[in-house]
């Protein structure tokens, strides 16, 4: 997308401004603290041009009498509008009966508070932080470790000869290019984002939202689900929240049906330990947060199951720093893959190389010959190999399969996103919730909630604003002020569903992946048995009140109604596009193992059924939802199929 015209952006700060319009002089408008810019710059970032386009006409025809009329203003200009009735014209949106129309707002509401929150204004710090409590960015560590790994940009055309290229380098790639690389195999890693570590990382989440993470795509097509997915070496694992669950003996029963059976033999129980040895997995660094404090005091007095997070941590502080854990760790005690396996697979001999995006897996007919790709400067990089393995992650790797040539209909199908919503509750006591370990404790009270294995897990994380507000509903500026002022009072149980049914990625004329999903009847039914849940916790944990992420404002206060009344209220408003703030947690099964390929994109091995030496190893792999936090799942499949690759080779 090329720049906004002074047009659009006017457009664009009139929309800001009326969703974060400040308070006077102590707490600017969102135009003054650099809203505007952010939003743009991550709309120019965009690898989907065809949304970029859509936002950039929108922006061209906001302040018209037509699109007024479209969007259920009336024929009024927009800017022309009182503030009352900008809010008002805005919340109509959101209210609309019609999906699309809460997708925009939905899109527009999550850009413009988002940006509002990250924006450290022209001072480099946000007076709204100071009013929030919030300390803002930590800044960058003098003391910070020498990086470990010396990866190479490529600055001009690169053609590289190896035995096993791997596009990706995080739980997948990472871990499959220590294995192959440790079985004596010449091993190439492409990875599309950049090398970062602890020296360049600041706790800042406008630094670790842009920089470490993928800039698309955000949201399923449907505006159901936000998303979000690391681009970094290492990627998802360097701003992951560490949590380490092994896959559940019931999932890989599951897993196991559908024909790759080794998921319930000592294979699989080979690689997860392999990986929970090389990680560290430990319950050693769970110092209780005051969110976990509440999750916890919440679940005991129900008497409802609460356990200890393990956690791929070493020397982890369990305060500050912890809980920035998501924009990347500054002390270097998170163990990604760019801590443990990358440095093994370069030990190995592997050569690293960043900011490569690879388009296209090259064959000679049902055999891979290594990949195409290009940087973001326009040079050409061409590998080849006697295998590709392919862990792009469950967005990616469907669509380079697809832009390959490859045809098999299950490829991008069987997507599961782990929905997830929160419900908030407002303590007297100050809770901080940006400090403290980023999880420590959990419970599956409702895992399993009508025998099939199905449910919710209720997790808690450190809410820093900006993601914060991605869970919250907005009803008019002043409420949603006085409700971020109050940040450091507030505490949100997480519910984390395992979808059952499934979406699809499909890929657009430019390439991109686009993420179709839309909540089954069945997995709704289970989100909001987890709502109903997670409110009976903060009650029963002394919340003063509590409010859901329901567009409708579903709150409710101790003393006036019950909860089985918020419950019933956050029933009917429901939760179809638009209607609940929402996020995809873990995106996993786009190109699932199996038996048959008449049901799955590949076969036991990993390999697709088209091209045998063309593996995929990251959690596109998975059969079926994992119920739990799948990075310990994600390296152990992509350590077993490495490990058969490595053999065959």
């Amino acid at each position: 997308m090329t720049a906004l015209n002074e047009r659009q952006r006017a457009a664009l700060a009139s929309i800001c401004d009326t969703f974060a319009p400040g308070d006077g002089d102590a707490i600017p408008p969102a135009s003054r603290l650099g809203t505007v810019e952010i939003v743009e710059g991550m709309a120019m970032h965009n690898p989907r041009e065809a949304e970029a386009k859509q936002l950039a006409t929108l922006l061209r025809f906001w302040d018209t009498r037509a699109l007024g009329v479209a969007l259920g203003f009336g024929p009024r200009r927009f800017s022309r509008l009182s503030q009352e009735q900008r809010e008002a014209a805005l919340i109509g949106l959101g209210d609309s009966r019609v999906a699309q129309k809460r997708a925009l707002f939905q899109a527009l509401k999550g850009a413009a508070t988002l940006g509002y929150y990250l924006a450290p204004g022209p001072t480099g710090r946000s007076p709204l932080w100071d009013a929030m409590g919030y300390p803002g960015p930590l800044g960058f560590r003098d003391d910070a470790a020498a990086p470990p790994l010396s990866p190479i940009t490529p600055t001009g055309d690169l053609e590289v000869d190896c035995d096993v290229v791997v596009v990706g380098s995080g739980a997948g790639g990472g871990t499959a290019a220590a294995v192959l690389a440790a079985a004596g195999h010449d091993v190439v890693v492409l990875e599309k984002g950049d090398y970062l570590d602890d020296r360049d990382f600041d706790g800042s989440e406008l630094n670790g939202l842009t920089r470490a993470y993928a800039p698309g795509p955000t949201a399923t097509a449907e505006g159901q689900l936000s998303m979000l997915s690391g681009q970094c070496l290492g990627g998802g694992t360097v701003v992951n929240y560490t949590t380490s669950f092994k896959t559940p003996d019931h999932v890989r029963a599951e897993w196991a049906s559908i024909g790759a059976k080794q998921f319930a033999t000592d294979e699989f129980d080979r690689s997860l330990d392999a990986v929970w040895e090389r990680l560290g997995v430990n319950q050693n660094h769970n110092a209780i947060s005051s969110r976990d404090v509440i999750l916890e005091r919440g679940l005991s007095k129900l008497g409802w199951h609460v356990d200890e997070m393990p956690r791929n941590v070493k020397g982890c502080d369990n305060g500050i720093e912890c809980g920035r854990c998501g924009m990347g760790c500054r002390i270097g005690a998170k163990q990604s893959t760019a801590k443990t396996w990358l440095v093994d697979a370069e030990v190995d001999g592997a050569r690293l190389y960043t900011g490569v995006d690879v388009r296209t897996v090259t064959r000679r007919g049902r055999v891979a010959t290594g990949v195409e790709g290009r940087t973001a400067d326009g040079h050409r990089v061409t590998v080849r190999a006697r295998a590709v393995v392919v862990a792009g992650g469950s967005l990616q790797t469907p669509a380079l399969l697809r832009r390959s040539g490859l045809t098999n209909p299950n490829i991008g199908r069987h997507l599961r996103l782990h929905p997830a919503t929160a419900v908030w509750g407002e303590f007297e006591d100050e809770v901080r919730p940006w400090e403290g370990g980023i999880q420590t404790r959990y419970s599956t009270e409702h895992a399993d909630l009508d025998g099939s294995g199905y449910g919710v897990i209720y997790e808690t994380a450190a809410t820093n604003p900006a993601l914060g507000v991605a869970f919250m509903s907005w009803r008019g500026a002043a409420t949603h002020r006085e409700r971020m002022l109050n940040l450091a009072h507030l505490s949100g149980v997480g519910v984390i569903t395992r979808d059952q049914d499934s979406g699809e990625v499909k890929v657009g004329k430019d390439g991109e992946p686009v993420v179709h999903y839309t909540l089954s009847a069945r997995d709704e039914d289970r989100l909001r048995a987890g709502v109903a849940g997670a409110a009976r916790i903060v009650e029963a944990a002394g919340a003063a009140s509590m409010f859901s992420g329901h567009q409708a404002g579903i709150t409710w206060t101790r003393g006036e109604g019950s909860v089985d009344d918020f419950v019933s209220r956050c029933d009917d408003a429901g939760y179809g596009p638009g209607r609940c703030a929402m996020a995809a947690l873990h995106i996993m099964g786009s190109a699932r193992m199996g038996g048959s390929a008449d049901e799955t994109a590949l076969d036991p091995d990993g390999a697709t059924w088209e091209v045998p030496n063309l593996v995929v190893a990251d959690a596109s792999c998975f059969p079926t939802s994992s119920g739990v936090n799948p990075m310990i799942s994600i390296e152990a499949i992509a350590h077993m199929n490495a490990s058969r690759l490595a053999a065959r080779l």
